[in-house]
Formats: C-alpha cells, sequence, structure tokens
C-alpha cells in the first residue's frame, strides 16, 4: 500500500485530503511537528508527498529542497499562492506538479494517483533507511548526515543496508558474507572485517561515532 505524507497546517484541509485518500485503499498521515518534517519524513517513508507552500517555521520550498538531498521521492505542490512564480519555485525547488488551492479532491486523486503511476510503475520504488540522522537512500546506493554526502564502496553500502533493514537487531558476519555474494564477489572473514572497520572509519569521521555494535560471536547490529 502506498504511503502519502501531508505536509499542511491546516488541520481541516489536512484531515479532509487524509480521509479522501484513504478512500481510495492508500495509506496517509499529517506531519504533526513542522521543526522537524525531514524527521518525520524519514520515519514514515512516504511514497509521496503533499507539501502545502505556507507552513510554520519554515516554508514547503526549503523542506522540498532538504528532501531532495536525500531523496527523490515525488512531491506535489499544494497553495493558494498559484501565481506563475510560485509555480516556477516549486518545480525549481524539485516539485513534479502542483496544485492550487482550492482544488477538487477528485482532481488531487487524480494527480496523487498519475504520480504514483509515472514514479513506481516506472521507476521502482525509492526507499530511505534512517537511523540517528543518518539517510541510506537504497535507490541510488548514497548515505547523507546532516546534509552531508558519505562515499561508500559498494561492499559498505550492502554492509549498511542490512544492518539498516534490521535495526535493532544483530545481523550475523555469515548473514552479512552472504548479502555480499548476492553481487558474485567472494568474501571471506577476514574481508568482511576489513570492510566494516573502514566503513566505522567513515561514519566515525563523519560524526556517526560507534554506529556499529559488535555482539562477540553473534555479529553486528545498529541500535
Amino acid at each position: 500500500m502506498y504511503r502519502i505524507l501531508i505536509v499542511e497546517d491546516d488541520l481541516g484541509i489536512a484531515m479532509a485530503i487524509k480521509k479522501q485518500i484513504e478512500s481510495w485503499d492508500l495509506e496517509a498521515r499529517r506531519v504533526e511537528d513542522f521543526r522537524n518534517v525531514l524527521a518525520e519524513f524519514s520515519e514514515y517513508a512516504p511514497h509521496l508527498i503533499l507539501m502545502d507552500i505556507s507552513l510554520p517555521f519554515f516554508n514547503g520550498y526549503h523542506w522540498c529542497s532538504e528532501i531532495r538531498k536525500v531523496s527523490k521521492v515525488p512531491v506535489i505542490f499544494i497553495s493558494s499562492a498559484s501565481d506563475n512564480m510560485n509555480i516556477i519555485m516549486a518545480v525549481n525547488m524539485g516539485g513534479d506538479d502542483f496544485l492550487a488551492k482550492p482544488f477538487d479532491q477528485s482532481v488531487l486523486m487524480a494527480k496523487i494517483q498519475a504520480v504514483l503511476r509515472r514514479t513506481y510503475d516506472y521507476g521502482g520504488q525509492v526507499t530511505v533507511l534512517e537511523h540517528r540522522g543518518a539517510m541510506l537512500n537504497t535507490s541510488d546506493a548514497s548515505l547523507t548526515y546532516q546534509g552531508e554526502r558519505v562515499e561508500l564502496t559498494k561492499n559498505e553500502y550492502r554492509i549498511l543496508q542490512a544492518l539498516m533493514e534490521q535495526k535493532g537487531k544483530v545481523v550475523s558476519r555469515e548473514k552479512l558474507m552472504e548479502k555480499l555474494w548476492e553481487d558474485d564477489s567472494f568474501v571471506d572473514e577476514n574481508t568482511l572485517s576489513v570492510n566494516v572497520n573502514r566503513l566505522r572509519k567513515k561514519l566515525a569521521a563523519a560524526g556517526l561515532c560507534d554506529f556499529i555494535a559488535t555482539k562477540v560471536g553473534m555479529g553486528y547490529l545498529v541500535e
């Protein structure tokens, strides 16, 4: 089921949109903390975002720009400020579509369905894994922390992906080696240790100290 994140501070409008979306067998959530939209985005991992422009604290352009640093998830702007300048700004900031308020609910759903179909029927799903503010985008194998990109090798990415997908659970060394073997590259115990240590150093250099914990005799985990 597709998840839609509604970034709209008018509670009445947001709840009406949520009800309409859910009537189409889609899942929807309204952002509650407008100081930390990016955190709610990361936790919910939506397939599409409905973004108002005028918001408390920071406007929709700001949050779209922040989200674009870590994800290609589609964004539809919804706003009463529908002049050409705002539409151009919305597109330039990474928006995929624009809908002017007041709008008909059927038009909104048509746009949502079109963007979902265009994005996921042909492009595959975009997933962001988050832990302690670190965001791993599985669509382009990129890791971002505090707005900075951390370069990973193919093996480092696969190790981190396996750990973040099982956040809070121990992943055995055997499972990690199997993950790396999927790419037809044979990895032994020593090679895995070298990759994990190198990954830890990169994470620590980026400010993510003790990100990967070792459970002696069991494996590794992020917690």
